[in-house]
């Protein structure tokens, strides 16, 4: 299966060249491809919080990479110069998105290389070899855990079935493959798939822009559905499986992703759709007991008040929440690289977590 996968990895969402972070600007797809140079932190950053690169694992791997960028622009000053300005750069890279804890995990896995350095001299070989192994390392899990989702889906029905996604959890979110859909595309290969409905996902249409995209590159049969549709769907389309990504996930098994997975979750239940969740052990944060204490974003109301830059009404109030959470007692199984824990709670997460043999 790894072989297979590996032959269809056609959509590379960042890449590191010759130092230079290049970002394929993810605002524009499907009707343009157009990469995006960073050759800094504050680029970066900015790239991070306008939406060129979003997903959990693909924040995290950039802002390893806007790490290195500052380090190759303030390692040739002084000790102090230097560590300083390069705090500064990865506090901007922090605040770039709050949500995400990949992010966080990533700078946190940058800042043990700069702890354990000795000298005056910034280690910038040692931070440059990190973030490429972060980059590596996410690309691996994903392949991981297409592996196991795809045989949670065919130990539970060994036929083509129909799936609904809601986001991008692709290619376009990670390293490589992709969470959500690289279970999906694992699904695929083994004739496990029927067809994949792909929740719209407003108001960036992640979902019609991106994963609908995705999936038709890789010739999964896929269509496009208002959100508002999904219980619909549900009750008439013979759905099996509701299969999202995370941006986090607590200790007792809560689950920080897209807005609407949790309307989802609640509708899934109602219909006997089984919830899984796909995420890298680096979105579990076991330092926040439940979904109550993630920090949830808010954006701009022009994203819900304007399309395209036009106005659709009046210069009106918006909540315009980015994620949303998912209580664990509705979520069916939770897949990561580690191993696979159904029905999640507090004592099976410490588990996967401890041992990553939760199967």
């Amino acid at each position: 299966m790894r072989e297979q996968l590996l032959a269809t990895e056609r959509i590379i969402p960042l890449e590191w060249k010759q130092g230079v972070l290049r970002l394929l600007d993810q605002r524009l797809l499907p009707l343009q491809q157009r990469w995006l140079e960073c050759r800094d932190a504050a680029q970066t950053a900015a790239a991070i919080r306008d939406m060129v690169v979003r997903g959990a694992p693909a924040i995290g791997i950039a802002a390893a990479y806007g790490v290195v960028l500052a380090a190759r622009q303030h390692g040739s000053k002084s000790l102090a110069s230097w560590r300083d300005l390069l705090a500064g750069d990865m506090q901007l890279l922090a605040a770039s998105r709050p949500t995400a804890v990949n992010l966080f995990w990533a700078l946190e896995r940058m800042q043990q290389v700069l702890d354990n350095s000795s000298g005056d001299t910034c280690p910038l070989s040692e931070l440059e070899a990190t973030a490429q192994a972060i980059h590596q390392a996410d690309r691996e899990a994903n392949l991981a855990m297409a592996q196991l989702g795809m045989e949670i889906i065919r130990r539970h029905c060994d036929a083509p079935q129909h799936l609904l996604t809601h986001c991008n959890a692709g290619a376009l979110a990670t390293g490589g493959f992709g969470t959500a859909l690289g279970v999906i595309r694992a699904a695929h290969l083994a004739g496990l798939v029927a067809h994949v409905h792909a929740d719209e996902t407003r108001p960036w249409l992640q979902g019609s822009r991106l994963t609908a995209w995705e999936l038709a590159c890789d010739g999964v049969p896929v269509s496009v559905n208002a959100d508002s549709a999904a219980a619909h769907l549900m009750r008439e389309g013979d759905i099996t499986w509701v299969i999202v990504g995370a941006d986090r996930i607590t200790a007792n098994g809560d689950v920080a992703n897209k807005i609407g997975t949790y309307q989802l979750a609640v509708l899934a239940r109602f219909h006997d759709v089984r919830l899984m969740v796909v995420a890298p052990s680096s979105t579990i944060d076991m330092q926040l007991a439940s979904g109550a204490d993630i920090p949830i974003e808010q954006r701009s109301a022009d994203e819900l008040l304007q399309v395209g830059g036009q106005p659709v009404t009046t210069q009106l109030p918006a909540f315009n929440p980015v994620f949303d959470v998912t209580p664990a007692s509705l979520v069916d199984v939770i897949v990561t690289e580690l191993g696979v824990v159904e029905q999640p709670d507090a004592a099976k997460m410490r588990q996967l977590m401890q041992t990553g043999v939760l199967h």
